[in-house]
């Protein structure tokens, strides 16, 4: 198969589109022509089908960004340990390619469907964050579509160092990725599992800074590392060690629900194991705990539930219909109570200070369980300045609470933002923000981001991130 295509010379030559890096090149070239396609003053967006943000959009009636051809891997190198991979390709298409050369990427995002230029500009994380980082502190360099319409390569070093550093968290208001270059890393066939458990959330939090710093528990090195919480006595840590060890494995993409295989009542840890595949997505088949919502975790409808709709993906289509039909709100509005205030949030606070914000969301926000992940950062990344060094957990928790008819919108996730603050800590963009503007300015970057529009989009082609993550626009 070859694309025909005229050159500034007016010659017509054939590229073939089996080659990946000449298809990769076309898909390039339809992004830039959609984009020079674009009337002037009208704003830039991707015309994309799926999306992991759970942030109120509002509906655009123009044209978006052709990425229809960027959604592939164009390469991986074994010996160097890297890959260059599309912006629009899926973690789940990026392990397809990797793993057969026993490698994965640094920090593989819980969920089938987020891209990874999307966990750049938008943040991902798993874990392997403890010792890893964010997603985009695997990559090497990256090609990124500018609100000016240029493709430039940034590279840690040189003429657009200060792009590269900048990308992180800019969701899409600087560019869009193309092309990025990320480093890899061996993996084993196996993950061996232990779940511990804890009855006080000090311990659990002690603990966490004792794996990160050690790498190893009870004399056993840790490569991967995350927690539940379900209450404030029953909390677990998972520890996860690389084995090419064969032996049995389990299975949670059928009736069995992983989160759940994590109880337990022993003071020893509960043990299990996972092919690697299965590992890096445990979270997925029920979106973490979240498949509930929809039945999916009982028992006779699991059974009835086709197995290609157990996964994160369908269940967000799901939530998608719902929000736009109302549908929650509806049955709550029949059983005679009020309607509920979505809280999908993901925060990053320091380990010190972990316990504490446990402690006050399991008073005030009626909401388990809850997902634990530290991280620390290699490196000063000027849009979400975590300090580098430095180790905080991640605290997920989705679902919604109870809205309080009497109080502003977003009442609780108010209460979350400034607590959050209060703590030292900080708050992912992919979901809703209720900041003002000179907080949120002062808390992700302004002026490095002012600096870096001006640049990248003089003409302000592409949304601003105030207006796209608060205002939902």
């Amino acid at each position: 198969m070859a694309e025909f295509v005229k050159t500034a010379a007016g010659q017509v030559t054939a590229h073939r589109l089996d080659d990946p890096l000449a298809a990769h090149d076309a898909g390039v070239r339809r992004l830039v022509d959609s984009y020079h396609g674009i009337p002037a003053h009208t704003p830039v967006r991707l015309a994309k089908k799926t999306s992991n943000l759970f942030r109120d959009r509002a509906r655009s009636t123009t044209p978006g960004l052709d990425v229809s051809g960027l959604g592939g891997v164009i390469a991986v190198d074994e010996q160097a340990r890297t890959a260059d991979v599309q912006g629009m390709c899926t973690y789940e298409h990026l392990v397809e390619a990797t793993l057969p050369h026993g490698l994965a990427p640094l920090v593989v995002p819980q969920l089938k469907t987020i891209t990874l230029g999307g966990a750049v500009t938008g943040l991902g994380i798993e874990s392997t964050s403890f010792r890893s980082g964010l997603p985009h502190e695997s990559v090497l360099e990256m090609d990124i579509l500018t609100g000016s319409g240029e493709v430039l390569t940034a590279t840690p070093e040189g003429e657009h160092a200060d792009l590269f550093h900048g990308f992180p968290n800019s969701y899409g208001t600087l560019g869009y990725a193309t092309r990025l270059r990320i480093a890899l890393e061996p993996v084993e066939p196996f993950v061996a599992l232990r779940h511990v458990r804890f009855h006080d959330l000090e311990e659990l939090t002690n603990a966490i800074a004792r794996v990160a710093a050690d790498g190893a528990h009870d004399g056993t090195r840790v490569d991967y590392l995350d927690g539940v919480v379900f209450s404030a006595t029953e909390a677990y840590l998972t520890l996860g060690t690389r084995t090419a060890a064969s032996g049995p494995v389990s299975d949670y993409t059928g009736q069995q629900v992983f989160y759940r295989s994590i109880q337990h009542d022993s003071a020893e840890p509960k043990v299990d194991r996972l092919t690697t595949h299965d590992y890096l997505w445990r979270w997925d088949t029920d979106w973490f705990w979240c498949s509930r919502a929809f039945g999916a975790q009982n028992p006779t409808i699991r059974r009835l539930w086709p197995r290609r709709y157990r996964r994160s993906s369908f269940y967000w289509k799901l939530i998608a219909l719902d929000r736009r039909f109302g549908v929650a709100d509806r049955i709550e509005a029949r059983k005679g109570r009020p309607p509920r205030e979505r809280v999908v949030q993901d925060v990053e606070v320091p380990v010190g200070r972990t316990a504490e914000f446990l402690h006050w969301f399991l008073r005030e926000i009626p909401i388990e369980p809850i997902w634990l992940c530290p991280v620390q950062t290699r490196a000063d990344w000027p849009l979400y300045p975590l300090q580098p060094g430095e180790l905080y957990v991640n605290v997920g928790f989705w679902s919604s609470v109870p809205r309080d008819p009497t109080a502003p919108s977003g009442a609780a996730n108010r209460l979350i933002e400034d607590e959050v603050t209060a703590l030292d800590g900080h708050k992912s963009l992919y979901s809703d923000a209720y900041y003002d503007q000179d907080t949120f300015w002062r808390l992700y970057g302004g002026d490095s981001y002012a600096a870096l529009k001006r640049r990248y989009d003089p003409d302000s082609r592409l949304l601003d991130l105030y207006s796209k993550a608060v205002q939902g626009k």
